[in-house]
């Protein structure tokens, strides 16, 4: 295993990306930019390696961009409604950027700050960031943490940590885009992927994609991926939650919660053979087919990409729990620190 730097100036501050390479040639590019994932390069049956995730030719393309490809949104991921929440009989106002809602802890949010990142051992990288009280409107300092570790068995773990000095919430994901026949293999590629959810229930929304509180069986509709199912065989039925997000832009409830670490996804490219498996003790998983990815900044290698031409599996708290009591909560107090995991097992055969 070994770890690279490349430090590069950006209109918001000098960052670093790191490339841990592991000892059969796969590797990760991460960066301190949103303590994202730049590139993720795995082998297919063949032994043929390909970047399977998208992301921009420029450092600086990664600004305040719309997808938020491959980063970590907070402090809070996903949405929340109307841009207000209630801790401890107090309301605070959040920025609206989503229709009428709060998305992804606001313009400002942790996808568009520069995280501190350092190496720890030949396979590990730390990124940290510290919120202060009032930040995007949440109370409190929240001390945020993301680990990345990257192994010889092309297996990505991710520990998400924070810490605070006042009651506040936080929900932390990773934001990558997969298309695991390749970045730039456009739309029919992504689409012909079979996924397989863990999760008999999803969330149904409003027409702005917040809940409504109802947990609702997926069993005969579109929304059930129990068993593998190319992702694009019903993305364009007749059903309300496509029409509200142009395709799948909704929350699935994972089966097992019980806060240890379960199996939730399997996302597989008939091609080439490669697949992902990802694991996690987060409650949900919100799967986004990217929609509206037509526009985004130029890709790697010249990439141009299109709606639909990848899919984001953002392991997660439900959106909108704060509003929700119903919901597991997503606070965070002193005595109750912020831990959750997301593992991406990458093979191909």
């Amino acid at each position: 295993m070994k770890i690279e730097r490349q430090t590069m100036a950006t209109p918001i501050g000098r960052i670093t990306y790191f490339t841990i390479t592991n000892n059969e040639g796969a590797r990760v590019v991460l960066s301190e930019l949103g303590a994202g994932i730049i590139s993720l390069e795995v082998p297919d049956r063949d032994g043929k390696r390909a970047d399977v995730v998208i992301g921009y030719s420029d450092a600086a393309s990664y600004i305040g961009d719309g997808p938020c490809a491959g980063k970590t949104p907070g402090r809070y991921a996903n949405r929340i409604a109307a841009g207000r929440l209630c801790i401890d009989n107090n309301e605070y106002r959040l920025p609206i950027n989503n229709g009428p809602n709060h998305l992804h802890g606001g313009p400002d949010g942790f996808q568009n700050q520069i995280w501190h990142g350092e190496t720890l051992n030949d396979d590990t990288v730390v990124f940290s960031l510290e919120s202060p009280d009032g930040d995007s409107g949440y109370p409190g300092v929240l001390s945020a943490k993301v680990t990345y570790k990257w192994d010889d068995q092309c297996r990505l773990t991710i520990t998400y940590e924070a810490t605070t000095d006042r009651d506040t919430v936080a929900n932390l994901t990773n934001h990558t885009y997969w298309n695991l026949a390749g970045h730039n293999a456009g739309r029919d590629a992504a689409m012909s992927h079979e996924l397989t959810l863990e999760c008999s229930r999803w969330l149904p929304t409003d027409s702005t994609l917040v809940p409504t509180g109802e947990l609702s069986p997926v069993a005969g509709t579109p929304m059930d991926f129990t068993h593998p199912k190319p992702v694009g065989r019903d993305i364009n039925a007749d059903f309300q939650a496509l029409r509200y997000g142009k395709g799948y832009d909704n929350c699935w409830v994972a089966d097992s919660f019980d806060g240890n670490i379960h199996h939730i996804a399997t996302l597989r490219d008939p091609e080439s053979g490669r697949r992902l498996d990802i694991l996690t003790d987060q409650p949900a998983a919100q799967v986004y087919t990217g929609n509206w990815l037509t526009g985004s900044p130029l890709g790697k290698d010249g990439a141009e990409y299109s709606d639909y031409c990848a899919i984001a599996i953002e392991c997660q708290g439900f959106p909108d729990a704060p509003n929700q009591p119903s919901f597991p909560s997503q606070l965070v107090t002193p005595s109750h620190p912020y831990l959750r995991h997301i593992i991406f097992e990458l093979s191909a055969s």
